[in-house]
Protein backbone atom coordinates (compact mmCIF):
# COMPACT_ATOMS: atom_id res chain seq x y z
CA UNK A 1 0.00 0.00 0.00
CA UNK A 2 2.74 2.60 0.74
CA UNK A 3 2.80 3.32 -3.35
CA UNK A 4 -0.87 3.69 -3.53
CA UNK A 5 -2.70 7.11 -4.10
CA UNK A 6 -4.27 7.03 -0.41
CA UNK A 7 -8.18 9.89 -0.61
CA UNK A 8 -8.14 12.31 1.75
CA UNK A 9 -11.60 10.95 3.73
CA UNK A 10 -9.32 7.74 4.38
CA UNK A 11 -5.82 9.74 5.86
CA UNK A 12 -8.51 12.17 7.37
CA UNK A 13 -10.15 8.82 9.34
CA UNK A 14 -6.27 7.01 10.42
CA UNK A 15 -5.75 10.32 11.86
CA UNK A 16 -8.52 10.99 14.12
CA UNK A 17 -8.60 7.48 14.81
CA UNK A 18 -4.35 7.78 16.03
CA UNK A 19 -5.41 10.57 17.60
CA UNK A 20 -8.59 8.82 19.74
CA UNK A 21 -6.03 5.90 20.49
CA UNK A 22 -4.50 8.79 22.93
CA UNK A 23 -7.45 10.21 24.39
CA UNK A 24 -7.11 13.62 22.08
CA UNK A 25 -10.29 15.52 22.62
CA UNK A 26 -12.31 18.64 20.81
CA UNK A 27 -11.12 16.68 17.21
CA UNK A 28 -12.53 18.79 14.08
CA UNK A 29 -12.19 18.27 10.56
CA UNK A 30 -12.05 21.02 8.32
CA UNK A 31 -12.62 20.72 4.52
CA UNK A 32 -10.33 23.08 3.10
CA UNK A 33 -10.87 21.53 -0.56
CA UNK A 34 -12.80 24.11 -2.22
CA UNK A 35 -11.00 26.92 -0.58
CA UNK A 36 -8.96 28.53 -3.18
CA UNK A 37 -5.62 29.63 -1.46
CA UNK A 38 -5.91 26.83 1.22
CA UNK A 39 -2.30 25.71 1.92
CA UNK A 40 -3.51 22.11 2.04
CA UNK A 41 -7.19 20.03 1.50
CA UNK A 42 -7.73 19.64 4.91
CA UNK A 43 -6.91 19.71 8.37
CA UNK A 44 -7.44 17.21 11.42
CA UNK A 45 -7.15 19.60 15.13
CA UNK A 46 -7.24 18.03 18.43
CA UNK A 47 -6.56 18.72 21.68
CA UNK A 48 -4.36 17.02 24.79
CA UNK A 49 -4.16 18.29 28.31
CA UNK A 50 -0.42 18.63 29.02
CA UNK A 51 2.74 18.48 27.04
CA UNK A 52 3.50 15.07 27.52
CA UNK A 53 0.22 13.98 26.18
CA UNK A 54 0.21 16.46 22.69
CA UNK A 55 3.37 14.52 22.17
CA UNK A 56 1.62 11.27 22.56
CA UNK A 57 -0.96 11.72 20.35
CA UNK A 58 1.20 13.12 17.85
CA UNK A 59 3.25 9.81 18.08
CA UNK A 60 0.04 7.73 18.34
CA UNK A 61 -1.10 9.67 15.28
CA UNK A 62 2.13 9.22 12.91
CA UNK A 63 2.49 5.35 14.10
CA UNK A 64 -1.47 4.73 13.81
CA UNK A 65 -1.37 5.86 10.32
CA UNK A 66 1.55 4.58 9.07
CA UNK A 67 0.45 1.07 10.09
CA UNK A 68 -2.93 1.19 9.30
CA UNK A 69 -2.47 2.74 5.48
CA UNK A 70 1.28 2.88 5.01
CA UNK A 71 1.95 6.43 4.81
CA UNK A 72 4.10 8.76 6.89
CA UNK A 73 3.99 12.80 7.49
CA UNK A 74 6.46 14.46 4.87
CA UNK A 75 7.76 16.71 8.01
CA UNK A 76 6.32 17.46 11.63
CA UNK A 77 7.37 20.38 13.66
CA UNK A 78 6.60 21.67 17.24
CA UNK A 79 8.03 18.69 19.71
CA UNK A 80 10.53 20.70 20.85
CA UNK A 81 7.91 22.57 23.59
CA UNK A 82 4.77 20.22 22.80
CA UNK A 83 2.12 22.90 22.83
CA UNK A 84 1.20 22.66 19.22
CA UNK A 85 2.48 19.88 16.94
CA UNK A 86 2.18 20.23 13.24
CA UNK A 87 2.24 16.52 11.12
CA UNK A 88 2.53 17.57 7.26
CA UNK A 89 0.61 14.82 5.31
CA UNK A 90 0.40 16.91 2.16
CA UNK A 91 -2.90 17.10 1.22
CA UNK A 92 -3.81 16.75 5.31
CA UNK A 93 -2.28 18.61 8.01
CA UNK A 94 -2.93 17.47 11.87
CA UNK A 95 -2.56 19.94 14.24
CA UNK A 96 -2.48 18.75 18.46
CA UNK A 97 -2.35 21.58 20.41
CA UNK A 98 -2.97 22.56 24.04
CA UNK A 99 -6.20 23.86 24.60
CA UNK A 100 -4.87 27.87 25.46
CA UNK A 101 -2.24 27.23 22.04
CA UNK A 102 -5.72 26.25 20.38
CA UNK A 103 -7.64 28.63 21.57
CA UNK A 104 -4.67 32.09 21.08
CA UNK A 105 -4.23 30.93 16.72
CA UNK A 106 -8.36 29.47 16.37
CA UNK A 107 -7.66 27.78 13.36
CA UNK A 108 -11.28 27.21 13.06
CA UNK A 109 -11.82 30.54 12.94
CA UNK A 110 -9.47 31.38 10.71
CA UNK A 111 -10.94 29.11 8.36
CA UNK A 112 -14.28 29.50 9.36
CA UNK A 113 -15.22 29.61 5.51
CA UNK A 114 -14.98 25.84 5.53
CA UNK A 115 -16.92 22.95 6.40
CA UNK A 116 -16.11 21.87 10.07
CA UNK A 117 -17.09 18.79 11.37
CA UNK A 118 -17.08 18.11 14.76
CA UNK A 119 -15.85 14.31 16.16
CA UNK A 120 -17.22 13.40 19.38
CA UNK A 121 -14.75 12.36 22.34
CA UNK A 122 -14.89 8.75 23.09
CA UNK A 123 -15.65 8.92 26.52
Amino acid sequence: MKNQIIDNQTLVDAIVEGAQEKKARSIVTVDLSSIEYAPTQGFVIANGNTPIQVDAIADSIREYVEKKIGVRPYNYDGYQNSQWIVLDYGTIYAHIFLPEFRNRYNLEQLWNDAPITTIPDLD
